[in-house]
Parts: structure tokens; C-alpha cells; sequence
């Protein structure tokens, strides 16, 4: 499951990634990301670890708490390239606005990942139509809003890294989490249908699949769950970079589960 609640452990715990060497050219150096979820627990880590390979990052946000833990958590010498500003991530104007903003003033944006989520639980019968509408938004249309103010300067430039996060378990749909289910579903088609419309045009698009997370908020809501499957978010954050980077440009129409 996803969640927006920060994950406290310090910025130096990057997954299998030791500092680089000396005078080593930063994965991302130079790069513009946009990180939407990026104050959430995968989203830090994501945003985090962008940073460290040395991409500037802009993050819109809706929890003012959780911005200023992310900024906390950035190094000093991070956070130059950390931009946050509060934007609406379902309302499509809000998030064309934000791009353009940060388009004029970074110059482009090569990387979109796409981390905003939520989870309900409830079947058919238990589901109203405001839970309903509240996964649809959170799941899906944050990533449409997201993806439809990216695509434009993406497709002029030649050159885009999108990453969207759904959920390994709804590769095979399960009752009992339906308008999360669908929402999620729906974010997987997404994916694989923008792979195919953008890429003529050098951007790449793929979905991160991810376990259940090790989250502050996952261990409250399962407090007796067998957490030994549970997935780092770290290593999560590790397949986003990988997509993220330049050399992955063969990379396209995937569903990678973590």
C-alpha cells in the first residue's frame, strides 16, 4: 500500500548505494525532476535519492508537517535543489501551473514520478461513492493531472523519464479493496498506454509495482502483520532511480514489481 505518512529514518540510507567516488558525474546531475507524493514515506526516499545523484527536484505538496520533515531530512548541501510549493496534484490546471513554473524557471523537466496514493479497504457493498471518488482521485487522476502538464515539454525536448507507482497486489484484482483495486488498475493502464503515445517521441513511461511498504503508517494500521515480506522503501526508491536515469531509455511499457 502506499501512504503520505514520511518515513523518519535519516538521509543517509540510500539501499545498496554507496557515495560515489570522488569527481564521479552524479547519475542525475543536471536533471529536473518533479516528484508528486515526494513529502509521503516513498516519496521521500524517492526525492531524497534524486537529490543525491544530484537532479533538482520539484515537489508539490499538500501537508505542510510533512514538507518541513523532507526539508529537514535533505543535507545542506541538497537542499538548493529541493523546491516545494502547496499545489492541488488532482486539479489539472494547478499542476500545468506548477510545470510551467517549474519549467521557467529550471528549463525543462526531464522526470516525472508519480507517488501520490492513497488506500481504502471495502467491497462493492461497503464502498460509498465519496471513497470511491476519493481513490480515483488520489490514485488515478493525480496521475493523469501529472502526466498531461509534463508530456507537452517532455515531447518537445525528445527526452522524459516518467515513473508512476501502482501496486503489485492488484496484478491480479482481489475483492474486498475495490475502489483501490480499480484506481490502481487504472494507473497501470495508464502507464502502459502512455509507453506506447510517447514513445515516438523519447519519453519513457513505466509502473513500480511495490509490496507492502514499511511505513510508519502500514505498521499503525497492521500492528500484529508478519512484516519480514514487507519491501524497504528505499528499495523501492532504488527501481524509480534506475528508470529515472538516462540509460534506461530502452526501458518502456514495464510493470516492475519491488
Amino acid at each position: 500500500m502506499n501512504s503520505d505518512t514520511p518515513n523518519r529514518a535519516g538521509p543517509h540510507l540510500v539501499s545498496g548505494h554507496p557515495p560515489s567516488a570522488p569527481g564521479a558525474r552524479a547519475p542525475l546531475q543536471h536533471r529536473v525532476a518533479i516528484v508528486t507524493g515526494g513529502t509521503g514515506a516513498l516519496g521521500q526516499a524517492v526525492t531524497l535519492r534524486f537529490l543525491t545523484e544530484g537532479a533538482v527536484v520539484a515537489v508539490p505538496y499538500a501537508v505542510a508537517k510533512e514538507r518541513d520533515q523532507l526539508c529537514e531530512r535533505a543535507t545542506p548541501a541538497d537542499r538548493g535543489r529541493l523546491v516545494t510549493e502547496p499545489v492541488d496534484v488532482t486539479d489539472l490546471a494547478a499542476m500545468t501551473a506548477f510545470v510551467e513554473r517549474t519549467v521557467v524557471a529550471r528549463g525543462r523537466v526531464d522526470i516525472l514520478v508519480g507517488a501520490v496514493g492513497g488506500f481504502a479497504a471495502g467491497s462493492l457493498l461497503e464502498t460509498d461513492e465519496a471513497t470511491w471518488r476519493r481513490m480515483l482521485d488520489l490514485n488515478l487522476t493525480s496521475a493523469f493531472a501529472a502526466t498531461k502538464a509534463v508530456a507537452p515539454h517532455m515531447v518537445r525536448a525528445r527526452y522524459g523519464r516518467i515513473v508512476l507507482v501502482a501496486s503489485r497486489a492488484v496484478v491480479v484484482p482481489a475483492g474486498g479493496v475495490l475502489a483501490y483495486t480499480v484506481s490502481k488498475v487504472g494507473v497501470i493502464a495508464l502507464a502502459q498506454a502512455l509507453a506506447r503515445e510517447l514513445g515516438p517521441h523519447g519519453v519513457t513511461v513505466n509502473a513500480v509495482l511495490p509490496s507492502t511498504m514499511d511505513t510508519p503508517a502500514n505498521r499503525a494500521a497492521m500492528p500484529d502483520s508478519d512484516r519480514r515480506g514487507w519491501v524497504p522503501v528505499e528499495a523501492v526508491a532504488d527501481a524509480i532511480a534506475m528508470l529515472a536515469r538516462e540509460q534506461s531509455a530502452h526501458i518502456t511499457g514495464t510493470l516492475l514489481a519491488v
